[in-house]
This record gives structure tokens, C-alpha cells and sequence, in this order.
């Protein structure tokens, strides 16, 4: 089902970073953001100026995509701290291009063993979400270091303590506060105020840094220093580990505040039990391109490329806008229906990957698209291991909440090797606890458990349980043309990231957009909802009344995601794409830009 499909050239814009000498009481000044940048030896976009840079000063030393990709990861860790850090977890997808393979890592977090089903009840009914994510309770083992040091071992060059050099020093010295970082602090002043140790840090003189100020984390600065001489053991036993248990345990919360935060179950044993996945990457074939992208327990990779087999029979090329818009949303409608009722940590459920990705199933789903009208949700799943034209199995599962944050990497080196990298720690600024004098806070990420069933009678596959992944919507991306490397892209979002990471393909692969056209486009996320979120951008499109007609509704869900990629030229240069806007604007960057000398 491989249709030939041409790719416009993309726009090109040689840029690349800038460094200015010194900024606010002498810290380093960041590097200036350029949305897109061309040019050769490797490339590299995040959504942070500093992180870029130290992925590029890597690539300039010598350093291959994995070792540039931890760099970026651990420099996240200090400048984009709500959002990413080693207090969390993600997933690692690898493009080797000496064997032509894709390899994924799952650093997701786990409960600990003592966790069962009823882990967020409490009298027999759910915790209220606020009561459960600023807590002990909803901390998983981390997975992050371990992520780090798995990937080193196996595919890079440079050690964890020279990959660790970039963000140890960003975090001794400081960075300079912007309009999100501020933003996001004042958002979560609530909680931060209640922890000492998290004040302490991102609350100076009792309240949200200015912009333009520089915030410096010494506590962290010395936790990466640690890691570096030690290794990653010294985070998942010894005095760390121990540290990291009784924070979460007994977490430590200003008395006056009168907030109750809950304990949470993780113990020392479970930090040293505590392993990465390495797992094959789901696969489909797109056209005339193989996508690569994480198995369960993501969903990212089953949804997305559910959806994808299931638009490969329209011409999506050839569609008229409103067309494009509607096939689009609906697909993610039907993939979202099966994704809720299958998807769990494969090792605690038997997940149907391989029959949600077959072309059989997506075209017994493909067939309830009408051009006429949109579906009604929410919709039924199917049964992808007896597949029925049109047919469903029953009730209907609802979505479950998942936190809009996370943030998302993609690296690319001078040999043609791939890192796309999602991590996170969950909510924005994750539990807000933050693991006194160790520098970094801890992930709410048992939270992405369904605290009971969604759909009474239907069997959950996303129910906490002892040692067990929580489900994740994380979709890091790579995306190869004849075995050569085209695209690598993913995005932040919670359950958006499924779909905006679908859309940012489609734009390139069928729409004709340059890779940064196709991040910086208008976005809407429909995910078997009777109501569609989009993003103002996309409510102000003319193709919207049209699709009204066909019947969807719309509703504004604000800012929609962070993508950021890197793609291939047919002449080896690499562009780098981030966002021009959201999130205050990414950053991408080249070792050696077009035009340079």
C-alpha cells in the first residue's frame, strides 16, 4: 500500500546560535532562538536556547546523536525543570545508521510493588486529581537516569559524566528567566510555596524570579556532579536513593500550609530494582516512508500509526483543505477509541500492537469515514484481533485526563544517526516536590493511571498496579525514505501529542509543508471527544465552517503542544525545526550552517 509521494522542498533558513558573552550579574547570556536553521555536521532543536546549545557543543567536540541527546536532556533538566529532569521518565527512539536499525529505550516511570488497583482510592472512590498530583503518592520510580546511562552504553562515544559537563555547568552558573519560565512558575505558585524545598529554588524572595533574572540550582549542579563520578547507581541506591524515598514518603511540606500531602508507597527497593525497556519499535509503512515510533507501554506509537494506515488509501495530497482537515480528525477519532480500550503496559496486559497496526484493521476502521459527515463520539472501539468492516466491540471507553507538558528533543549527528527523545516528569512542575538539597523535583506520573475503571464493565488495561508502567501518550518519532534517515519529530501535550505529532507528518509526508511550516501550523486535537480542542489559530480558519457542516464541533483548547524535528536534504544537509511561537519559541540549531565557512 506504498502510493509515491512527492515532498515539496522545504523552506530554508540558514541560522544557527548565537552566543552572546555575559548576561544578567554575569551568568552566561542564552543563545539567540532561531525557529529553523540549515546547514551540515548535525543538528539539534528543543525548546530551549541553552539545551540546544549544549547538544551542539557536543556535536562540535566530536560526539555522536545519543551522547548530544543526553546533553540537551540534562540541560532541560535545569532550564526546563517543570517539564523534564531526572525526577521523571520518557522514551528514547534511536536511529543507528552504521545498520540501518531503530532502536527505543522505555525509561518510564513504575509504581512501586506495593501498589495495587486501589492505589489513588480512598473509602472506595477516586482521589479528586488536585488531591493526588501534588503528592508521595503519585511519584513513580524514575527512569530518566537510567535512560541516560542505557543509551551511552549501548550507542554513544562520551561518557555520563562528559555528557552530564553542559547542564552541571548551566546549573552552577544560571540561566536567564524568560516570559514561559516565569509564567510557568506563577502558575504553580500554590504548590510551590507549601515545599521549602522547592521555594528555596523557583520562588526566590518568596515568589516567581523576573524575567531577565538569572536562577541558579547549585543542589543540582552538585546532583549531576555526583552522577558523574559515581554513576547512575548512586541515583538508584546509596544515600541518594534514600533521600529520593523519604521525600516522597514523607514529603516535606511547610506545617503553616496546612496542605496534606499524601505519602507515597515507593520504597529503596523498588529505585534498585528499577530497569529500562529495551523494546522493537512499532512500525508501519507509510507510502513510500517506514515510521518508527514507541510500542506500549506508549500508546504513541499503536495511535499514530493506527491513524496513519488507516488515511493511506485517500490522497490526502489531493484533498480539497476541509477534506484534509476532516479525514484527519476523524482518523484520530477512531484510533483514540481503540487506543483507550487496548493500550497498557504490555507486561501486566496482552496489548494487541501488532493487530492495531495491521492494514486489515485499519481498513475495517477506515471504512466508518464518511466524507459527508463526521462520526459521533464517543465511538466504540473495534476488536483489532478479529477484525469486522465497521464493526464495534460495544460500550464506548472514555478519554482519561493526562497532563499537558513534557517536553520533547530531536537530535540528529554528522554520520546520520537519529535520537528523537520524549521525557517528562508529568503535570507542569511534575508532584512540586522538589527532593531537599538534591536539586530537582519529582514526577506525578502514576497519575497517567486511570484511578478506576473509565467504562463500568469493560475491562481497564490502565489500572495501577506493583511494578507496572502507566500508560503514555509519548510518540518520539523517526521517520526513514529507501533506509536513509528523512525525519525524526515528537511533541509535549499529554494525549495531544498523539495528535499533534500525526499532524506535523502529515503536513510534511502529504501537504507539501517544510518541516517548520508543518510544526508552526494551526492545530486541532480530537481524541474521541464530542467536542474537538483546537487551537485559536485553527478556530479562525475558513476551512472551519466547512467542517461544521460535516458536523464536528470545536472548542477553544489553547496552545496545542511544542514539536520540534530534524529532517535530511537529499544533498546531507540537516534542517532543524522548533516552534516559532509556542511555548515562547524553540530553538534550533546546526553545527555548521548554510553559507558558513
Amino acid at each position: 500500500m506504498r502510493a509515491l509521494t512527492r515532498l515539496a522542498p522545504p523552506l530554508l533558513l540558514a541560522t544557527a546560535l548565537v552566543w552572546a558573552t555575559t548576561g544578567p550579574a554575569g551568568a552566561a547570556a542564552p543563545p539567540t532562538k532561531a525557529p529553523e536553521a540549515v546547514g551540515w555536521g548535525g543538528a539539534v532543536a528543543s525548546v530551549d536556547a541553552d539545551a540546544t546549545a549544549a547538544g551542539i557543543e557536543v556535536l562540535r567536540k566530536g560526539g555522536n546523536a545519543v551522547d548530544a541527546a543526553v546533553a540537551v536532556a540534562a540541560a532541560l533538566g535545569v532550564t526546563e525543570p517543570y517539564s523534564s529532569g531526572i525526577g521523571g521518565g520518557g522514551y528514547f527512539v534511536y536511529y543507528d545508521h552504521a545498520t540501518g536499525q531503530v532502536h527505543t529505550v522505555d525509561g518510564r516511570e513504575v509504581a512501586g510493588h506495593t501498589a495495587d488497583s486501589g492505589l489513588f482510592l480512598e473509602d472506595g472512590k477516586p482521589l479528586a486529581f488536585a488531591d493526588a498530583v501534588t503528592s508521595g503518592l503519585s511519584v513513580g520510580v524514575p527512569g530518566t537516569p537510567a535512560t541516560w546511562d542505557s543509551a551511552l552504553r549501548q550507542w554513544g562515544t562520551r561518557s555520563l559524566a562528559q555528557a552530564l559537563a553542559p547542564a552541571e555547568r548551566i546549573a552552577e552558573n544560571g540561566f536567564v528567566v524568560d516570559d514561559t519560565f516565569r509564567g510557568q512558575t506563577a502558575d504553580n505558585y500554590g504548590r510551590f510555596k507549601d515545599f521549602p524545598a522547592t521555594a528555596k529554588i523557583y520562588l526566590p524572595n518568596g515568589k516567581p524570579p523576573e524575567v531577565g533574572s538569572v536562577l541558579r540550582n547549585p543542589d543540582l549542579a552538585a546532583t549531576y556532579k555526583l552522577l558523574a563520578k559515581d554513576g547512575v547507581k548512586a541515583f538508584y541506591q546509596g544515600e541518594l536513593a534514600r533521600d529520593i524515598v523519604n521525600t516522597l514518603q514523607h514529603p516535606p511540606v511547610d506545617p503553616a500550609s496546612g496542605r496534606n500531602a499524601r505519602p507515597g508507597k515507593v520504597d529503596t527497593a523498588d529505585l534498585a530494582a528499577y530497569q529500562v525497556r529495551r523494546q522493537a519499535p512499532t512500525h508501519v509503512a507509510y507510502r513510500d516512508y517506514d515510521v518508527y515510533s514507541m510500542a506500549p507501554s506508549s500508546s504513541g506509537g499503536t495511535t499514530v500509526g493506527e491513524a496513519l494506515n488507516i488515511l493511506e488509501d485517500g490522497e490526502l495530497s489531493d484533498y480539497s483543505s476541509t477534506q484534509y482537515y476532516h479525514h484527519f480528525l476523524e482518523a484520530s477519532r477512531i484510533a483514540f477509541a481503540d487506543r483507550n480500550r487496548w493500550v497498557g503496559d504490555p507486561s501486566f496486559n496482552d496489548v494487541p500492537t501488532k493487530q492495531l497496526l495491521s492494514e486489515r484493521y485499519a481498513a475495517s476502521r477506515a471504512c466508518l469515514i464518511s466524507p459527508d459527515h463526521a462520526l459521533s463520539s464517543p465511538l466504540a472501539p473495534g476488536d483489532p484481533r478479529h477484525p469486522a468492516d465497521c464493526a464495534d466491540t460495544g460500550q464506548a471507553v472514555a478519554e482519561p485526563y493526562e497532563g499537558p507538558n513534557t517536553t520533547h528533543l530531536t537530535v540528529a549527528d554528522r554520520w546520520g544517526n537519529v535520537v528523537s527523545y520524549t521525557l517528562t516528569i508529568e503535570q507542569t512542575g511534575g508532584s512540586g516536590i522538589t527532593v531537599p538539597g538534591r536539586g530537582f523535583l519529582l514526577n506525578n506520573e502514576l497519575t497517567d493511571f486511570d484511578f478506576a475503571p473509565l467504562t463500568a464493565g469493560v475491562p481497564d488495561p490502565n489500572l495501577p498496579g506493583p511494578g507496572k508502567r502507566p500508560r503514555s501518550s509519548m510518540s518520539p518519532t523517526v521517520v526513514l525514505r529507501d533506509g536513509e534517515p528523512l525525519l525524526a519529530t515528537g511533541s509535549p501535550g499529554g494525549a495531544t501529542i498523539i495528535t499533534t505529532t500525526l499532524q506535523v507528518l502529515l503536513g510534511r509526508l502529504d501537504r507539501g509543508l517544510s518541516l517548520e511550516q508543518a510544526i508552526a501550523a494551526p492545530r486541532a486535537s480530537q481524541r474521541n471527544t464530542a467536542v474537538t480542542q483546537a487551537e485559536q489559530g485553527f478556530l479562525a480558519l475558513p476551512e472551519r465552517a466547512g467542517l461544521e457542516a460535516l458536523g464536528h464541533r470545536f472548542a477553544n483548547g489553547g496552545e496545542i503542544g511544542a514539536a520540534t524535528g530534524v529532517e535530511r536534504l537529499p544533498d546531507g544537509r540537516w534542517v532543524a525545526a522548533a516552534e516559532p511561537v509556542r511555548r515562547g519559541g524553540g530553538s534550533a540549531a546546526v553545527v555548521r550552517p548554510a553559507g558558513s565557512r
